[in-house]
């Protein structure tokens, strides 16, 4: 027995283009907002994001201090409609500025009492967490898929969702990206690191387009411009966050070609979230479409997802 810890590093999934996972894997509803670490000790609870930055959700911090034993509940902090169903991440970034309707969907149970649960399958850390838990208001529990994989993920698709999380029960809870615990997207999304802008055309405030990337080892590659998915305040808000972070040089280590016409170079600090059609065999984003700012991600934690196949068994 130990006393609550007061941080553990989440565990991650990896993105996988394998749909026939065969048996033993638990499948979810893969969510669209902010991973959340839930440490309760002694009533008082901290919301952690997976860099260690706190969380402002006072709602959900209130319906997870009644639990009556400590613990470190695993989550996603999502958006959520008037019938408590999630929503994407470009609606949890209004709901937060707007104090409107957010929830944690808790799938994890690292942690409980004095009990380290890490090293016990996830099917006893699930049922564990299903017992001190009760959904309802901020606080509900991820939902679990009927099998095959393949099915589970064509009616995912079929419904508009991002896609599913597929682990393996039998798995222990370990740090860092693991090939237990698996994603299968059905739409193209990912963190982007923003490296410059271009100025604004016609009747456009703000800036015209993001020029975004990711890193390769030290060195910050381009993937493209992003230019739809911004409403006016949005374009007017980034503009006035990227105006401070402006620079002479560069951050890329290749050259911008094209390069777009009013452009402007500014610091590696802040990572969007970018959802779009495909990569190009130029390594450029196909259809790019910006969904919002991603405090919660590290610029240098930002590299190109790639799929990769999974070992049966």
């Amino acid at each position: 027995m130990a006393p609550l810890p007061g941080w553990i590093e989440p565990m991650l999934a990896r993105l996988t283009d394998e749909r026939d996972l065969g048996d033993g894997w638990v499948l979810e509803r893969k969510l669209d907002g902010i991973r959340c670490l839930a440490l309760v000790r002694r009533g008082r609870v901290t919301l952690l994001s997976r860099t260690r930055k706190p969380l402002g959700f006072p709602a959900v911090a209130d319906a997870l201090g009644d639990l009556r034993e400590d613990a470190i509940i695993d989550g996603e902090v999502v958006a959520v409609d008037e019938r408590g169903a999630p929503l994407g991440f470009q609606a949890l970034q209004r709901r937060a500025l707007d104090a409107g309707s957010v929830a944690l969907w808790a799938f994890d149970l690292p942690w409980h009492g004095s009990e380290d649960l890490r090293g016990r399958p996830l099917c006893e850390r699930r049922s564990e967490l299903e017992q001190i838990v009760t959904p309802g208001g901020a606080v509900a529990l991820s939902q679990i898929l009927d099998g095959p994989s393949r099915a589970a993920y064509q009616r995912a698709c079929s419904q508009g969702w991002e896609g599913i999380i597929a682990k393996r029960a039998d798995a222990p809870y370990r740090g860092g990206r693991s090939r237990d615990w698996l994603k299968l997207k059905c739409l193209f999304e990912q963190e982007m690191v923003i490296g410059g802008f271009t100025e604004p055309q016609r009747s456009r405030v703000g800036l015209g387009a993001l020029l975004v990337g990711y890193y390769e080892g030290r060195a910050l590659r381009y993937a493209g411009k992003v230019g739809t998915g911004f409403d006016t305040q949005t374009l007017r808000d980034l503009r006035e966050r990227l105006d401070t972070l402006e620079v002479a040089k560069a951050p890329f280590g290749e050259a911008v070609k094209p390069l777009p016409k009013g452009t402007h170079w500014v610091a590696p600090d802040l990572v969007a979230q970018i959802a779009f059609a495909e990569w190009t065999g130029a390594g450029r984003l196909r259809q790019p479409r910006f969904l919002g700012l991603r405090d919660d991600k590290r610029p240098r934690d930002v590299v190109r997802e790639r799929p990769t196949a999974t070992k049966r068994g």
